[in-house]
């Protein structure tokens, strides 16, 4: 008589059944509640915030500036017109500031200088028997007239309401911004001419700007800390001198 196990042992084991032609595998069942499989993707991580910025999250310096023309020459992307600029204003500074030039007086030299030169060019045609030059007629579009002084408008109205609101006490906060602002302007003004001014504000505009895109993490981690320092000593002024004075009514907003 065989022992069992030894039958055990010698039987092979048994195959699986081939699948019938046309049926197709069962669906696979999704994974209970809380269990994990290999197949299925992890999560993608969420984006961490990189702290303090200055233009924003999402905002680039290009952005900021327009995203136009504009921030090309501030940026440097576009280098003739940014260096035709810087070089317009240093010769308008030097000529205003340096050599004691007059605005009146510029304006006209060089109209003389011009019509000379278009003058004298026009009567030598005659003699070299040549045709006169094409001078072309140089004429303002009204388009630009309109949005430049539409711009103007808006700007200023914006500014016209800024100041109503602080002269009626709204807002506490504005108001020591712009008391601040004017109080900085009256230094420079002081040790400066207007001009100078104007000329000091186009450097800055076509370096600040740059040196910020280059240097933008090391800059938004300084302000972020200086953020931080300047709102806990607001805090303190807040609570020991501003929350004491009284401020005048608040216009309720208008429910649509």
């Amino acid at each position: 008589m065989a022992d069992p196990a030894e039958e055990n042992v010698a039987s092979p084991p048994p195959t699986p059944a081939a699948p019938a032609e046309g049926v197709s595998d069962p669906p696979l069942q999704p994974a209970a509640d809380g269990a994990s499989t290999e197949k299925v993707s992890a999560p993608a991580p969420e984006v961490r915030s990189r702290g303090f910025r200055l233009l924003g999250e999402d905002n680039s310096v290009h952005k900021a500036l327009g995203g136009g023309k504009t921030a090309d020459v501030l940026l440097w992307k576009d280098k003739k017109t940014s260096a035709v600029v810087i070089g317009g204003a240093t010769v308008i500074w030097v000529l205003f500031e340096v050599l004691d030039y007059h605005l009146l007086t510029l304006i006209s030299h060089a109209l003389i200088g011009v019509l000379a030169i278009l003058f004298l060019w026009s009567k030598a045609t005659t003699f070299i028997r040549k045709s006169p030059p094409d001078i072309p007629v140089v004429q303002i579009p009204e388009d630009l007239v309109v949005n430049v002084s539409r711009a103007l408008c808006n700007d200023i109205n914006r500014a016209l309401h800024l100041f109503h609101e602080i002269a009626m006490g709204h807002d506490l906060k504005k108001f020591l911004f712009v008391i601040v602002g004017l109080w900085v302007n009256s230094v420079f003004g002081s040790s400066c001419d207007f001009l100078t001014l104007i000329y000091i504000a186009v450097l800055l505009l076509h370096t600040v700007p740059i040196l910020y895109d280059k240097y933008q993490d090391k800059v938004d981690h300084f302000a972020g800390r200086a953020h931080t320092e300047a709102l806990k000593q607001y805090e303190v002024l807040d609570a020991k001198v501003l929350s004491k004075i009284p401020r005048g009514p608040v216009k309720s907003k208008k429910q649509n």
